[in-house]
């Protein structure tokens, strides 16, 4: 199992050997510390913690954490199978773990779209614009009978939207390049410089 923890920069084009066109999202991944390595006796779990992103100011908590370490402000936590655990606490995770072709999954927090209507958080088509409809075009219309008297949850309706933990599975890595940059094919979740988990699938 390969992890890495990366910023996501932007997005940009590759081209294959035969000329089509790929988008790809850029994202620098790594260099990661594993700071931490949770075993079945110790912690009745087996995972791996990486720390991402030098830091200077850090806690007496977060100092006493990575000792003899260099100083991360980013941790993060990947669970393994059992028996998987082959890392030992200071070894460095570099993007080079990854080769073109691999299949990845990507985690981050979507970006935030406020509090917003029924038609762009969820894709209602609204009402007609005909007469009789005045200020009606993007109400979410009836909720159904009145008998059972209170909103089930769940009902697709105006809310928060975005800015939660997103995963997008099954994504192909274009290349890997030797200043730690990843290009993975199509869109992940998240704005510029916002923290992803890659995991191999």
């Amino acid at each position: 199992m390969k992890f890495i923890l990366g910023k996501k920069l932007e997005m940009s084009q590759v081209y294959r050997p035969d000329g089509t066109v790929v988008p790809v999202t850029l994202v620098k991944a790594g260099p990661c510390i594993v700071t931490q390595v949770k075993t079945e006796e110790t912690d009745g779990y087996e995972a791996v913690q990486l720390g991402f992103l030098p830091k200077r100011n850090l806690s007496k908590p977060q100092k006493g954490h990575v000792k003899d370490l260099e100083p991360v402000g980013l941790l993060r936590e990947f669970r393994l199978t059992k028996g998987g655990a082959d890392m030992k606490r200071g070894d460095k995770v570099e993007a080079a773990v990854f080769v073109s072709g691999d299949r990845i999954h990507v985690t981050g927090i979507s970006k935030g779209r406020g509090f917003q209507g029924v038609v762009k958080r969820h894709g209602f088509h609204g009402q007609k614009a005909s007469h009789g409809h005045k200020d009606q075009e993007r109400m979410p219309g009836s909720i159904s009978a009145g008998g059972v008297q209170h909103v089930f949850k769940g009902l697709r309706m105006a809310g928060r939207m975005g800015d939660e933990q997103v995963t997008v599975k099954n994504l192909e890595v274009m290349e890997v390049r030797n200043d730690g940059i990843i290009a993975v094919k199509g869109a992940i979740p998240g704005s510029r410089n916002s923290i992803v988990e890659i995991v191999s699938a």
